[in-house]
């Protein structure tokens, strides 16, 4: 019986044993540890990692211990949830022996801002109204840069033209660490720095600096993307040099160069770059041309979300500066910069500095070829064709300058002063040819221009912004002063030879040999001040009056060349004007605010009252007008969970006619389409409305959002146009027109089929744009609709390949009144891009790009694209070095071909372009010791 007992005691041993090691248990004790204390209550939860169900759960006794039993060993994800209390979310492994996990850490929401964290690298958090990806968990090529890290992350998209967008909505401001990266150049950070280097990418919708001291969302956001570096970046000096070259026989040889060098020292950051190159791949942001001097000298000044003043060229060439499109034609650019930042006294003082020149040498050849379809008031059709060729040589030069300095002055009131300097020389020859034929193939009229133009620009402002906080938590006092000044002064060299036909024989002609002389001059000051005031734990009352007072003159002197004096000396008075102008504009306004927990709602309004002053001094005319508008908003924001929101804004704003669309001048540069101004514009007014949602589920690793805009415009300024058929001539003036509106819709989603490791990005967008202009007197309605759909698929396994493929399809349909046909057409760009590694220190990088436009009745033939770049690469000294060889368009089939339909005009338009070259290039990523990652153990 002993023996007995002694062998059943045994078996159940053994058998106890056995379920031990079979199914073992987890257990812990859960603290608050911001405010030192155990937490009962709390949920602790198992869930497979294969699909995330739940497989089992406990909650914490009152001194914050639990214990999950009968655990079989492998892995799972250990989810930690309460009310008051940040989620937590860890990948855990269950062993033989259990798992003992101490004391776990929790975080009140109070503090964290409702904050998923989710700990051992996991690749995506939300923390408040920021989305951030942590980078070393999104694998990308030895020395990529931050663009090639962009592609990989959920909810970002780059396009080929390097246009960031994140969420459906364009990025506007990369920074680094928070602060700005040369400037406001984006591609300057995403192309020129290393992705290993970064720990975090954050991105959310910067606030104005008004609205995050108030705590009153303004609506006035930008799309932002934040770098934060690794700390071990953040001491000493690294940087990067890149130089490559190429022989062409057909070309001139290509070059690309670039050097980038970072220092660090505390808080102190100096960073510097040098780009150099002819192939257009420089490193420089998909904005610069506009930020390189505009195409025009058409300035416009806006108030910017810190209530500072934004100057702008926009519209018109009035200035005849021919157009720089970097994506055709040939290139060849120097650029240099220099940052600097600093903070010191205990962070209280600041200041930022950062100037920048670069110079552009720009070739093209364009061929353009232009149908316009002209209904008579007996409702007959007719039209006529435009063959046009033009060469064009621009060369210009830019300084910019941008320095910021901010101080503390205590705990209740701050300083900030922000200088900016734009200087521009730009000079250009442009020889054009045209043939214009009506229906019949006649000939309508002949023309050869040569136009020589050399432009000097100045624009320089500063803005002050006084903040004051009193001692009543939410009563704050803001004050801002903006000036702002533009000087252009331009001559230009116009040689033209017109002529008119009927019948094939000439009927008129008319030769120009003039020199036109601008003398332009913009000067704005803005002034905006804001009281806030708490009603309560809930609401809060905004005060604000702001007043502007803009002042501007436009002198253009015509003159003939004389053969008597052999000199520019017989002024032209119909093509001579002085005009100046005064806009004064007061705007009080009030806003109510409601913020508590999830939900964050204002409503207001502004009553702007306007006062335009226009004088045509050259024929003693005098324009005075007055305007009052209202100017309401509303704003809210419902974040119903982490991770979910919804937002929707409202706005009222005016827009006021530039100086040249209200000057009454006829411009002849272009004989057979000219302009002329109009000062009896009215200021058109806007009702702008917008809808977003996103939503994350990390635990699905799932994400989706949407948005929808939609404008309506009043007194919208569009053209009023008179052609005439016979000779093909047209003549532009700017109105007043009503019946003006657009909206658009983008979604988009993403998800990881986890069996086949794919990640999968998609989405729809519809556009519809509804817009109403003037041809011969009777109003032509336009109406245009963009309707697509994108899918975007990834593939990759760390050191072995990297495979991505994405399509976008898109159907078009353009109607308008005076043109009796509906254009409708498809586009499809396809898009493939794999690495593959060879061995360790071996890649092969190649892309594919393929564009097709379907033919249309107007154009008979399928028009394609069709880009195939590849590069062969080997490092050396653990990535430290790189030796590679590109060839780019390996099919060269690289063409510039665009077509366009807009109201009842279609053209084609034919650039030249870049074509097949190759080059060998070498990379140094270097960096100092103080800047070397601390080795593992």
């Amino acid at each position: 019986m002993i023996k007995n007992s002694r062998l059943i005691i045994f078996c159940l041993f053994f058998l106890f044993a056995n379920l031990v090691t079979v199914a073992q248990n987890i257990s812990g004790t859960i603290a608050d540890t911001t405010n030192k204390k155990e937490v009962s209550n709390v949920v602790v939860a198992v869930l497979k990692p294969v699909d995330s169900t739940l497989f089992k759960f406990v909650r914490t006794n009152k001194e914050g211990q639990f214990i999950l039993k009968n655990i079989p060993a492998g892995k799972y994800i250990l989810m930690v949830t309460h009310p008051f209390y940040a989620y937590l979310l860890d990948d855990i492994t269950v062993t033989a022996e259990g798992l003992q996990l101490n004391r776990v850490s929790v975080i009140p929401k109070s503090k964290l801002l409702q904050e998923i964290i989710i700990k051992s690298g996991g690749a995506m958090r939300v923390k408040g109204d920021t989305t951030i990806f942590t980078a070393d968990s999104f694998k990308v090529s030895a020395n990529a840069n931050v663009e090639e890290l962009l592609k990989k992350l959920p909810g970002i998209q780059v396009d080929k033209d390097g246009k960031i967008k994140a969420m459906g909505e364009t990025v506007e401001k990369v920074l680094v660490d928070g602060e700005e990266f040369f400037g406001d150049d984006p591609g300057m950070a995403v192309k020129n720095i290393r992705a290993d280097a970064v720990k975090e990418v954050q991105v959310y919708d910067k606030k104005s600096d008004q609205s995050e001291f108030t705590g009153i969302d303004d609506g006035k956001t930008k799309k932002t993307i934040n770098l934060k570096l690794k700390d071990d970046r953040k001491k000493g000096y690294f940087g990067k040099i890149d130089l490559s070259g190429g022989l062409n026989n057909e070309q001139r040889n290509r070059y690309n160069n670039n050097i980038l060098l970072s220092s660090f020292k505390g808080k102190r950051k100096i960073a510097g770059y040098f780009l150099n190159g002819n192939t257009g791949q420089d490193g420089l942001n998909w904005q610069d041309n506009d930020k390189f001097g505009g195409d025009n000298d058409n300035f416009s000044v806006s108030a910017d979300e810190d209530g500072g003043l934004n100057f702008n060229w926009q519209g018109g060439n009035s200035d005849d500066e021919p157009n720089v499109d970097t994506q055709n034609g040939f290139v060849k650019n120097n650029n240099v910069g220099l940052q600097y930042s600093n903070k010191w006294k205990e962070d209280k003082q600041n200041i930022s500095f950062s100037p920048k020149y670069s110079y552009l040498d720009y070739l093209n050849t364009k061929k353009t070829y232009t149908q316009t379809q002209v209904k008579d008031s007996l409702g007959n059709y007719s039209f006529f064709n435009d063959n046009a060729l033009e060469n064009m040589h621009v060369n210009k030069e830019t300084f910019k300058l941008k320095a910021v300095y901010e101080i503390k002055i205590d705990s209740f009131n701050s300083l900030k002063f922000t200088g900016k300097l734009n200087s521009y020389k730009t000079e250009s020859q442009s020889y054009r040819t045209s043939v214009n034929t009506n229906q019949s193939g006649k000939l309508n009229n002949t023309s050869l221009r040569d136009l020589n133009t050399n432009s000097d620009k100045l624009a320089y402002s500063g803005n002050i912004l006084f903040k004051h906080k009193f001692k009543k938590v939410r009563r704050t006092f803001s004050l801002s002063a903006d000036w702002n000044v533009l000087d252009n002064n331009s001559m230009s060299l116009l040689k033209s030879d017109n002529e008119i036909y009927k019948d094939n024989i000439i009927s008129f002609s008319q030769k120009f040999d003039q020199q036109k002389e601008y003398d332009k001059n913009t000067k704005q000051f803005l002034a905006k001040a804001v009281f806030t005031e708490p009603l309560g734990k809930k609401y809060s009352l905004q005060l604000d009056y702001e007043v502007s007072i803009g002042n501007g003159k436009s002198n253009q002197t015509t003159y003939s060349f004389s053969p008597v004096s052999g000199k520019y000396d017989e002024q032209v008075d119909s093509l001579s004007n002085s005009f100046k102008q005064r806009i004064t504009v007061n705007k009080p306004g009030f806003k109510i605010n409601y913020n508590y927990k999830k939900l964050k709602f204002n409503i207001g309004s502004g009553i702007g009252f306007t006062s335009f002053d226009l004088l045509d001094q050259t024929f003693g005319k005098d324009y005075k007008r007055n305007y009052t508008n209202f100017f309401p908003n509303a704003n809210l924001t419902y974040a119903y969970k982490s991770g979910h929101n919804l937002r929707f804004y409202y706005n009222g704003n005016t827009t006021q006619p530039r100086i040249d669309q209200l000057q009454l001048l006829r411009d002849n540069k272009d004989y057979f389409n000219q302009y002329l101004g109009n000062p009896l514009l009215k200021p058109s007014f806007s009702n702008n409305f917008n809808l977003s949602h996103q939503s994350y589920d990390f635990i699905k690793d799932f994400y989706i959002y949407q948005g929808l805009n939609f404008t309506q415009t009043s007194n919208a300024i569009t053209d009023s146009r008179i052609i005439n058929a016979t000779t093909g001539k047209t003549i532009s003036q700017p109105v007043n027109t009503d019946g003006n509106f657009n909206f658009n819709f983008y979604g988009g989603g993403g998800f990881k089929l986890k069996k086949l490791n794919i990640r999968v990005d998609l989405g729809p967008n519809v556009g519809y744009n509804h817009s109403t202009e003037i041809i011969n007197g009777l109003n032509n309605i336009s109406k245009n609709l963009n309707a697509g759909f994108r899918i975007y698929l990834n593939k990759s396994k760390d050191k072995a390949y990297d495979i991505s493929l994405n399509n976008n399809f898109n159907y078009n349909s353009n109607s308008t009144q005076q043109y009796n046909t509906k254009i409708k057409y498809n586009t499809n760009e396809t898009g493939l891009n794999a690495t593959y590694y060879l061995k360790k220190v071996w890649s092969l990088q190649s892309d594919f790009n393929y564009f097709v436009r379907q033919k249309t009745p107007q154009f008979q033939n399928n028009l394609s694209n069709q880009l195939w770049n590849a590069k062969l690469q080997r490092t050396f000294k653990k990535d430290e070095y790189t030796l590679y060889f590109s060839v780019r368009d390996i099919l060269n089939q690289n063409t510039g071909i665009e077509r366009n339909f807009y109201s009842n005009t279609l053209s084609e338009v034919r650039n030249e372009r870049l074509k097949r070259y190759w080059m060998l290039g070498f990379t140094w990523n270097f960096k100092n010791k103080a800047a070397a990652p601390a080795a593992t153990k």
